[in-house]
């Protein structure tokens, strides 16, 4: 059986023929193809699964790059059989290039198949319907994933993150609204702000009179630029978390 077939995709020609060499690529774009071994830079094994009819067969063909001619011709074969079915196949394409211009890709393939046994018994207008199809599956796929690559390709770069001021330049919080003229210091505010407590200095007391709890979080961070010591209520401990994940 032979046949001939024309596919124009939307990407330069040079891309296109990245696509055609990646194994992994191609096996999403054949249809029926499940697991690919690549054996090196121009042989691989892939399982195609073709059910014509009432007959299913996974042949595990290999695939071998005959001749290539960058970015404009390729010539392969492939080999394979499933004894289950007692069938087998063979195949050799040759894809041609042409460079449409404005990013577009002319891709022309001319296949000659042979296929034996089981499933070679269904006649040649049945597997020329069957290869019709398959080829029109290929084609959408093809196209899908060089739209795909061209639309990662553009993708913006993520944007960077901004790093925190260090503790020694971070602007202070407005200050708290007077309190009383003589507070007890036994009692602290039942929810201290921790944003309060960034301090430079090597020792751990707290600002605005506030005390230290043993249920209070501690945690210095050791800079070039010296220590920082945070210190957060228990009642804070999501926040503090956030920040700390922030620092990563």
């Amino acid at each position: 059986m032979e046949l001939e077939k024309t596919l124009t995709v939307a990407a330069p020609i040079a891309r296109v023929w990245d696509l055609l060499l990646d194994p992994r690529v191609m096996a999403g774009c054949v249809p029926g193809t499940g697991a690919v071994e690549v054996l090196s830079g121009t042989e691989y094994l892939a399982e195609i699964t073709v059910k014509i009819s009432f007959v299913a067969a996974r042949f595990k063909v290999r695939t071998r790059i005959l001749e290539a001619r960058a970015p404009g011709y390729l010539r392969i074969e492939g080999t394979g059989e499933d004894a289950s079915v007692a069938s087998s196949m063979r195949q050799e394409s040759e894809l041609f290039l042409t460079d449409l211009g404005d990013g577009q890709t002319e891709l022309r393939v001319r296949v000659k198949a042979e296929v034996l046994g089981r499933l070679g018994s269904f006649g040649l207008g049945m597997m020329a319907t069957k290869a019709d199809r398959m080829w029109d599956e290929f084609g959408a796929n093809f196209a899908a994933a060089a739209r795909h690559d061209a639309e990662a390709a553009g993708a913006p770069a993520p944007a960077a993150v901004k790093a925190l001021p260090p503790a020694d330049e971070a602007v202070p919080p407005p200050a708290p609204p007077p309190g009383p003229a003589s507070p007890d210091p036994s009692h602290g505010p039942a929810r201290a702000r921790w944003w309060q407590r960034l301090v430079g200095a090597a020792a751990p007391a707290a600002p605005l009179g506030e005390r230290r709890l043993p249920t209070d979080i501690y945690v210095e961070l050791h800079r070039a630029d010296g220590v920082v010591k945070v210190l957060w209520p228990a009642s804070a401990a999501p926040e503090a978390v956030r920040w700390l994940r922030e620092l990563r």
